[in-house]
Order: C-alpha cells, then structure tokens, then sequence
C-alpha cells in the first residue's frame, strides 16, 4: 500500500505562510516597528505607447511574468551605503590643461 495511514499527521505540522513569516522575520531579529515593505519583482512595464491590445498594450501596463516573486524589505536596517572617493587615489592629469598643444 502506498502513502501515509494517518493523514492528521502531516496536516498538523505543515505550517501556514504566515506561520513561516512570523518566524523567518523572528529570525532575521526583525522588530514590529521596522519599516518593512512589500514589492514585486519579475515584472515588466511597456513604455512605447500601444492601441490597448494584447500585441500593444498601453504605455505603462505592468506585466507580471510567471516567474515573478515577492521581495520583503527592511527599510531600517539596510546596509547600503552610498560609496565614498578613495582618497588614496590620484588623478594622472590636471583638469583644464589640454596637453595637444
């Protein structure tokens, strides 16, 4: 015979996508006063203008591709810093000489 006898118990620890959210967030030390966002991505936007059809569709119609899938963000805890001059490096020439002369 193939498959399980007890069905209940597979069901009764399968967790639920929030389950596994609250716990993913739990995890990362996430707090509830974060600024968390929610965006999509896989997506495309038409920007030549169309007739409104399947062929052309409107100029600024999202489309969600199949592959598309949903980004989590914590806005507070970014580590993206803008980059910064490299103060050791120097410049090989000065700017406003023009050396063709």
């Amino acid at each position: 015979m193939n498959g399980k006898l007890d069905p209940e118990e597979r069901v009764m620890n399968d967790s639920s996508l929030l389950e596994d959210l609250a716990l993913t967030i739990e995890k990362l030390k996430w707090e509830a006063s974060d600024n968390i966002v929610v965006e999509v991505g896989g997506t495309s936007i038409y920007e030549i203008e169309g007739a409104g059809t399947k062929w052309a569709p409107l100029k600024g119609t999202r489309k969600y591709n199949k592959d598309a899938f949903i980004v989590i963000k914590n806005l507070d805890r970014n580590p993206t810093v803008p980059s910064q001059p490299n103060p050791d490096l120097k410049q090989h020439h000065e700017y406003g000489i023009d050396s063709s002369k």
